[in-house]
């Protein structure tokens, strides 16, 4: 292999994918279609699925193969998001500088999009002939445990209740490792699932994608602060305005600064954990600088 090899993912391939299956999935309603269409198309980074394509990759896999896992996990973010603005949650009117799903259509149109991208993604999972029946069965089991009442609901379930209270910094980094962790961590385990990766490598990407996952959510935190509503492309300040607990808040922005420095090394340290070990006969070592190039994103200087 040439040394000016650089690892590159597929992502103009899986921007297709990702909604050219809306036109299986969701057929019946041409409203509601739209409605999904327009909250998956609004310009998201596609960090998780980057996350799990990348560690498909790592392990030798069939990048293809683990598109529909991908495209599901981010229509379930998006699901996510969808509900996390509505007018009973955060009543957001902006997401990525574009109206919210509610603004643009009207709340029933919103929430019933929510609905559809959370169950469909569970099928097209189950639908997927091309992996063993043994791991689609794992990898929506996964996702459900990492979503559902134990995973992201139960953070963000936990993070309303939250609300003008004063949580520790163990409660509130409980919170965020299911509200927003938890699916970032499935990413990771849905890769290696996918192609097979050592135990070992595996463990270390799970810990890699915890320590990730809690550093993005320091990172939102910083933005809310940090940037206006132009820059961060939703109205700024809001965590103050609902009373919620942030790392700002919490250790003020320094602190929360450091925090997301430490998280960071943590992060970096189970990558090269990998590396000194990995087996170049087993593992593609190259696509471990793609995960640390995602660690890019969540840092002070570049990301915010």
């Amino acid at each position: 292999m040439s040394n000016n090899y650089e690892p590159t993912l597929p992502m103009d391939v899986f921007e297709r994918y990702l909604t050219e299956a809306l036109q299986i999935y969701a057929p019946a309603s041409p409203t509601l279609r739209n409605a999904m269409e327009y909250s998956v198309s609004t310009g998201g980074k596609r960090f998780r699925p980057m996350l799990l394509l990348t560690t498909a990759l790592f392990g030798k896999g069939n990048v293809e193969d683990a598109f529909p896992a991908a495209a599901a996990l981010e229509w379930i973010h998006t699901y996510s998001l969808i509900h996390d603005d509505l007018p009973a949650m955060d009543d957001d009117d902006f997401r990525r500088g574009k109206p919210t799903t509610h603004k643009q259509f009207n709340e029933a149109v919103a929430i019933l999009a929510g609905d559809a991208l959370l169950t469909a993604a569970f099928t097209m999972i189950l639908n997927q002939e091309s992996i063993s029946y043994e791991k689609r069965v794992l990898l929506a089991k996964a996702l459900g445990e990492a979503a559902g009442p134990n995973g992201m609901v139960a953070g963000q379930m936990n993070d309303i209740e939250g609300e003008e209270k004063e949580l520790s910094l163990e409660q509130l980094a409980a919170i965020h490792q299911k509200k927003t962790g938890e699916l970032i961590e499935y990413a990771l385990y849905a890769g290696c699932l996918l192609a097979d990766v050592p135990v070992n490598a595996t463990t270390s990407l799970r810990s890699y994608g915890k320590h990730l996952g809690l550093a993005y959510q320091i990172h939102n935190d910083l933005k809310d602060v940090l940037l206006d509503t132009d820059d961060s492309g939703k109205e700024a300040g809001r965590d103050q305005v609902l009373g919620k607990n942030t790392y700002p808040s919490l250790l003020g922005v320094s602190g929360a600064a450091e925090r997301l420095e430490t998280e960071i090394q943590a992060a970096e340290n189970e990558l090269e954990k990998i590396r000194l070990g990995a087996d170049a006969a087993v593992v593609n070592v190259e696509y471990l600088d793609v995960l640390h190039q995602l660690l890019e994103y969540v840092k002070i200087d570049s990301g915010v």
